[in-house]
């Protein structure tokens, strides 16, 4: 038995009560894509792990000897004022090999970039594109 407070019971208690409003339509089901959207991508998770390990590296690289260098210049002034050769004490000689040090970090970051970064980021791109132009089909413009 129905409560006759009830705003839903087509036999209302009242006469001048309102009529129920009719249910909304039941919205029609929602087509899921056939691979998840891109911002979901196991590529990009691919994609910023390797990035991530490309600035690792070179990063440790340059800051590593540059601090391997200071470390040895403020606990080690006996080894930094020896001489390696006559007049080159192992301090300038260190200090020197910074810059050589800092390429081959820029070297590391340029070779990992060209061999593991830029490929994903190009099949994310190509897949992105080709994402676009499903999109752009299935809205009719035509592009």
């Amino acid at each position: 038995m129905s409560s006759p407070y009830d705003p839903y019971n087509p036999y209302a208690t009242y006469p001048w009560q309102p009529p129920v409003p009719p249910q909304p339509p039941t919205p029609p089901p929602h087509r899921t894509p056939d691979h998840p959207p891109l911002g979901h991508h196991s590529d990009l998770r691919i994609l910023r792990s390797a990035y991530r390990w490309q600035r690792r590296v070179a990063t440790l690289t340059a800051l590593g000897y540059f601090t391997l260098f200071l470390v040895l210049s403020a606990f080690a002034p006996g080894f930094m004022t020896s001489t390696v050769t006559d007049g080159l004490p192992a301090g300038l000689l260190l200090a020197l090999l910074q810059l050589p040090v800092t390429w081959l970090a820029i070297g590391l970051y340029e070779h990992t970039a060209r061999r593991h970064v830029d490929p994903i980021a190009d099949r994310i791109r190509k897949q992105a594109a080709v994402d676009a132009k499903r999109e752009a089909g299935r809205r009719g413009t035509g592009r």
